[in-house]
């Protein structure tokens, strides 16, 4: 296991190298998976910086993963965006995975709203529906690779952290509303994050719907970990790029149709995504924060 440590300095010296090109604190944080950097480009009065420009921040590798980080407004909110990201299968540490999450909180960000592409293991999920998470599955965690090991950082949250509602309730049930009003076909349903960069095999699949798992993907549980540890409110949301029957002999899936599947999905996201930050019941959460 690949083990490395931050310090508090190390957060700081990242948040101050952000600082230096925006004079904007940001109250969220936003995370876009693969194939969703439309809504980046979206952002007003944006200042771009490449994550090799920022210190101890995971560089991203993938297709669909531009690899900057953005911060502007989005529906006149001050956000800080992760245009891509780092994972683990990279050979990232688990560690570093989350830390871009530690920085936000740095900077001022007390929500992060967390996107995925991800396989759907419910049989009644279909390619291009949005899965509002409620839950997930910290296999990965589970297996010793969870982003709190080692000494714990006291300014960020205790030892040993609550993940009951890791996905704030009033976030879901506001990013519901919206979808409903919007008319976009989606789920609430439990996300599991496996490590990669293989996908699933038909036993795999059929063992992930055993234990109550509707969709599947290779991020998201560690940044979300980090947020909760941190004292963050969570809204997560799964873009379904496939269907996954767990049946010998079915079509394989693949990167190309993940990213296929974007670009119907990131206008369902953003119109979520917007919903939810231009709402009046997320101003008032806000400001109580």
């Amino acid at each position: 296991m690949k083990v490395e440590y931050f310090t508090m300095q190390d957060f700081q010296d990242a948040a101050e190298v952000i600082r230096r090109h925006t004079n904007l604190e940001p109250e969220v944080g936003l995370i876009l998976g693969s194939g969703l950097n439309a809504l980046a480009e979206a952002v007003d009065d944006a200042a771009s910086i490449p994550f090799e420009a920022i210190p101890n921040f995971p560089v991203s590798t993938v297709a669909g993963h531009v690899g900057r980080l953005v911060v502007g407004r989005l529906e006149g909110r001050a956000v800080v965006v992760m245009q891509g990201r780092g994972h683990f299968y990279e050979g990232n540490s688990i560690m570093r995975v989350g830390f871009p999450i530690r920085v936000m909180r740095v900077l001022g960000a007390k929500t992060l709203v967390v996107t995925n592409a991800a396989g759907g293991i419910n049989m009644t999920y279909r390619p291009g529906e949005v899965m509002i998470i409620r839950d997930h599955i910290n296999l990965l965690g589970m297996a010793g690779q969870n982003p709190l090991y080692g000494p714990n950082l006291d300014t960020f949250g205790p030892r040993f952290p609550s993940m009951n509602d890791a996905y704030t309730p009033a976030l879901r049930q506001l990013a519901d509303q919206v979808a409903l009003e919007a008319r976009i076909p989606h789920h609430l349903g439990v996300y599991i994050c496996l490590a990669g960069p293989s996908f699933e095999t038909p036993a795999d699949v059929r063992f992930l719907r055993a234990i109550g798992v509707d969709a599947v993907g290779m991020s998201t549980v560690p940044e979300v970990t980090v947020a909760r540890h941190s004292g963050m409110e969570v809204l997560g949301l799964s873009g379904i790029t496939n269907s996954l029957m767990g049946e010998e002999g079915g079509p394989a899936p693949n990167h190309e149709e993940v990213l296929e599947a974007g670009r119907l999905l990131a206008p369902r996201l953003e119109t979520i995504i917007r919903g939810v930050l231009g709402a009046p019941e997320f101003a008032v959460r806000s400001n109580n924060l």
